[in-house]
């Protein structure tokens, strides 16, 4: 295993996980253990060791992954963002501004979030960029958006005429200057509130060439998120462990065989399910087969992390308790990266009689 994993493992486990319920809804706190990744260069997990990124194998990502949800949604939540957006500026053919951010990005010294799920939604395109002299003039309304306050610049999607999906930098502020750009308040999220999600209006924002990431043909998120469909599985195993580390303590605090008896149940279960992720990163190219086991993390998850609730008992109804915290994580992992596939065959396994 990378030295760089190993270390971030012994950090989540002794210095996140004993405050992940104080993360969840402090931002301060947020703040703060985002930026000790950034001290120690873990905000590059995919990038090239030569951009100052660690260089991560997928399998190690992954196992990531799972070890960061298991303990804490809040700051996997919005490292995630930054980091979508660096593998962005990673391959991105704009060396002068992939130069600008590198490795910068790596450290924290520079953040950087996305804004780019609403190309997934069908219809009329929410952002529309034109092509104008020397750039591009953006109008939209940008429905997600992750770490107002955290981040500094996200990278935008919007839809030119022609149908192909631009990609470029933009400040992540209220912004009079090449245009408009206009924040909302943080949403008030059910899960990982901290993490201060708006909602953004542009308004014929000019975007120049050299703040480009990338365009892509149409329809290439479509496939994106076929091919990266698993992905937000590994979230989903890391919160159905989360749950179980609950289960697990309440057992040992409880000492009732049955509790021993269901954390054993779904232990095994979850640990064949990593496994068989794992597995499918580098052997299965069968998309019905990712997908169906996504689907069956997202059931994990909210297996688990119900099963964390009822070993509680009444404390679980407690607003900071851990075993509340991570029933409304399995939430936000149901529904993270969703697509209509996913939410097709969610509601399938909920609905079937099996």
């Amino acid at each position: 295993m990378n030295s760089g994993c190993s270390s971030l493992e012994l950090w989540l486990q002794q210095e996140v996980a004993p405050i992940a319920n104080e993360i969840d809804s402090n931002s301060a706190q947020l703040q703060k253990v985002l930026q000790q990744m950034g001290d120690r260069s873990w905000l590059a997990m995919k990038a090239p060791i030569e951009l100052g990124g660690m260089g991560l194998k997928e399998s190690e990502y992954r196992r990531l992954q799972i070890s960061l949800a298991r303990t804490s949604a809040a700051l996997t939540f919005l490292q995630t963002q930054h980091q979508s957006a660096v593998s962005k500026l990673a391959v991105s053919e704009n060396k002068s501004l992939q130069a600008e951010f590198f490795p910068d990005v790596a450290k924290g010294k520079t953040l950087v979030g996305v804004g780019f799920s609403h190309l997934r939604r069908p219809g009329k395109p929410m952002v529309r960029a034109s092509k104008t002299e020397g750039g591009y003039l953006i109008s939209g309304k940008v429905p997600w958006i992750t770490g107002y306050g955290y981040f500094d610049w996200f990278i935008l999607g919007a839809t030119l005429d022609d149908g192909r999906e631009l990609y470029g930098v933009l400040p992540l502020q209220n912004k009079v200057e090449r245009g408009t750009i206009t924040c909302s308040p943080p949403m008030e999220l059910l899960a990982a509130a901290a993490t201060n999600t708006v909602s953004a209006t542009i308004d014929k924002w000019y975007l120049p060439s050299d703040r480009l990431v990338n365009i892509n043909p149409p329809g290439a998120i479509y496939q994106s998120s076929k091919n990266n469909i698993l992905n937000h599985g590994f979230y989903a195993l890391g919160c159905a462990y989360g749950g179980l580390d609950i289960l697990q303590r309440v057992a040992k605090s409880k000492q009732l065989e049955f509790l021993h008896s269901s954390w054993q149940t779904l232990h095994k279960e979850v640990r064949e399910k990593e496994q068989q992720a794992i597995d499918f990163i580098n052997h299965s190219q069968i998309y019905a087969e990712k997908l169906e086991l996504r689907t069956a993390a997202i059931d994990l998850a909210q297996r688990c992390s119900l099963a964390a609730v009822v070993a509680s008992s009444g404390a679980a109804n407690y607003l900071y308790s851990s075993a509340g915290r991570i029933y409304r994580e399995a939430l936000l992992f149901s529904v993270s990266g969703q697509t209509t596939d996913v939410m097709e065959s969610s509601l399938k396994r909920l609905t079937s009689n099996d």
